[in-house]
């Protein structure tokens, strides 16, 4: 166990550097393997040296904490088709650890970090308090521990100075990113780094974070499907957040039930992190396995709000007409509003057909009016379309304009379904779109049920 994560750029920057170093060793090795055997091509040489890789990468970005973590965590839940075939399932596996993976930090350091933000010892706060997390994320440890009044409840704690790990970090991935392409040949990196950049500040501060994490919690008070634990605010520091604790099953135990059970779970998942966006022009902008349960009492619970969005409702109207525009096969014009919008640039020479069949290839399970079951390698396939380099998509679209309102949310959909996938969830996401899209009435229980909860809430608000 690590007593500190090391935050100054050289520190880490050094870490990359080793893994850098390692894989242009491991390469040369396979190159040499080539020319000395060319008909053989050692495939079992290629394969380990590809494992050895992949352990190291993700033994690397789990103790750097930080945004490395942060993007492990987030390649985790995408398709393993980034990943040569032959070595999908390992990779996947691996870099599922960094969703829940094991404390690396002491809690002597946690409990320094504690206390000096709430400003008096533990055991002045908290009846109790066990030292043993709960879950590690990217920037913080998860304790479970009791109120004096008997309440049990949830304590997230930063690691100390992440602060500037992460800062050290954004400057160094690109690095870290650049030598890890062997091992994800497809993966365009650039992109994902703006992201990261812009929001990971915003990720750091806990109190706003709690803030908002209660104002949802008011929000869904009372719903039949969905359930966010409030925070305890006047125990909240920029370190430190304190929720209700929420008792029930973890991603991976929901993973392990009855199809039914899994498909209700998804469209609820879809309903959170989609709906919310058409409905409420509000949505969390990092869905996560590590961030949904299954309540005890039957409820899906959210949790982590640090990458929360609200848009203005213009940005919600034009992407509803869009998004009704292609579903209904309106080619003309889908492309019109895009134009109007600047997505497309004045000298834009693609065509409406070409732009209809982009939004198709971008989200499937959004126009196929069928059941569809979503995988992991459906929903990472559909990213790939048009991420990859070598794609018609991509050629398509890479000189266009989409603003970075859209593409957040547009990356929640792609991460929304990365979750629905793992659960191999089956539904008629079209139809359920279409209630929040096209305004048209409920297809499902969940939908009447919600829809029965917006409008005694509607009514208690008139």
């Amino acid at each position: 166990m690590a007593d500190r994560v090391p935050t100054s750029r050289l520190a880490r920057s050094g870490k990359i550097g080793k893994f850098a170093a390692r894989q242009a060793v491991r390469n040369a090795r396979l190159r040499f393997a080539k020319l000395a055997n060319p008909k053989s091509a050692d495939d079992e040489a290629v394969a380990q040296s590809f494992i050895d890789a992949a352990d190291e990468l993700v033994d690397m970005l789990g103790g750097m904490k930080g945004a490395a973590m942060k993007v492990g965590q987030m390649l985790s839940i995408l398709d393993v088709k980034m990943v040569p075939r032959e070595h999908r399932a390992h990779f996947q596996r691996q870099l599922a650890t960094l969703r829940d993976s094991a404390p690396t930090v002491s809690f002597d350091n946690m409990r320094k970090v504690l206390e000096d933000d709430l400003g008096r010892p533990i055991d002045e706060v908290f009846a109790e308090f066990d030292p043993e997390p709960i879950a590690a994320a990217s920037i913080g440890q998860v304790y479970r521990a009791r109120l004096h009044d008997g309440r049990p409840v949830a304590v997230k704690v930063q690691y100390a100075k992440i602060a500037s790990a992460v800062r050290a970090d954004l400057k160094n991935l690109a690095l870290l990113l650049k030598f890890s392409k062997p091992i994800l040949p497809t993966f365009d990196s650039r992109a994902f780094l703006d992201e990261l950049r812009y929001h990971l500040e915003e990720e750091l501060d806990y109190v706003h974070e709690a803030q908002t994490q209660h104002e949802l919690a008011m929000f869904y008070a009372g719903h039949p499907n969905i359930f966010v634990p409030d925070t305890v605010l006047e125990l909240c520091r920029r370190r430190v957040l304190v929720t209700e604790f929420v008792e029930g099953l973890r991603f991976d135990e929901i993973r392990e039930l009855d199809a039914e059970t899994r498909n209700s779970v998804g469209e609820i998942v879809y309903r959170f992190y989609i709906g919310a966006i058409y409905l409420d022009n509000q949505f969390n902008g990092d869905p996560h396995p590590g961030n949904v349960l299954l309540a005890n009492d039957g409820r899906v619970a959210f949790v982590d709000f640090g990458l929360f969005k609200r848009m203005e409702p213009a940005a919600v109207d034009f992407e509803r007409a869009a998004v009704h525009a292609a579903m209904d096969g309106r080619a003309d014009d889908f492309r019109t509003l895009l134009s109007g919008s600047a997505v497309l640039r004045t000298e834009s020479d693609i065509t409406a057909d070409d732009l209809l069949a982009y939004a198709y290839d971008a989200s499937p399970w959004t126009f196929d009016d069928d059941e569809l079951q979503i995988t992991a390698e459906l929903a990472g396939g559909a990213l790939l379309l048009i991420a990859d380099p070598r794609s018609t998509d991509f050629e398509r679209m890479h000189k266009e304009n989409l603003p970075a309102e859209h593409f957040f949310s547009r990356r929640a959909d792609f991460y929304t379904f990365g979750v629905i996938g793992q659960l191999e969830a089956t539904a008629n996401w079209h139809r359920i779109a279409r209630e929040w899209v096209c305004g048209e009435p409920p297809s499902t229980p969940a939908g009447i049920a919600d829809a029965q909860w917006r409008e005694r809430k509607l009514r208690g608000l008139s």
